[in-house]
C-alpha cells in the first residue's frame, strides 16, 4: 500500500473495528512482531485495546517502551497489559529478514 499509515497494526485495528461494528475493540489483544510506533502506540489507546504483546522492542521508532511511551503519557486515553519480548529473538530476525528484502 502506498500510504503511510498501513502500518499492520493500524490496518488490523481498522478492520477489527469493522467486523465489530465499534470503534472500540474493548476485550481484544493484539499481538505484533515489533513494538508500535508513536501512532500505533495512541491508536491502540483510542481503541482500548486489553492486551498488547509484541516480540521486539524498537529502540529507534518505538512508542511504547521506547520513545515517547505513549501508554504513560497524560493524553494517553487507555494503557493496554503491555507483554514485550514474546520470541524476541526470532521477531528480531524476522524483521531483519523483510527489511533486507524490502530495500
Amino acid at each position: 500500500l502506498k500510504d503511510p499509515s498501513a502500518h499492520a497494526e493500524m490496518l488490523v485495528i481498522r478492520k477489527g473495528c469493522e467486523v465489530m461494528g465499534s470503534e472500540r475493540l474493548t476485550g481484544c489483544d493484539l499481538y505484533v512482531t515489533l513494538e508500535p510506533c508513536p501512532m500505533c502506540a495512541q491508536v491502540i489507546s483510542f481503541a482500548r485495546i486489553r492486551r498488547l504483546y509484541f516480540g521486539a522492542g524498537d529502540e529507534k521508532m518505538g512508542g511504547v517502551i521506547h520513545g515517547p511511551k505513549i501508554f504513560g503519557s497524560s493524553s494517553s486515553h487507555h494503557c493496554p497489559e503491555v507483554f514485550e519480548g514474546i520470541g524476541e529473538a526470532r521477531a528480531r530476525k524476522l524483521m531483519q529478514d523483510f527489511f533486507r528484502i524490502r530495500r
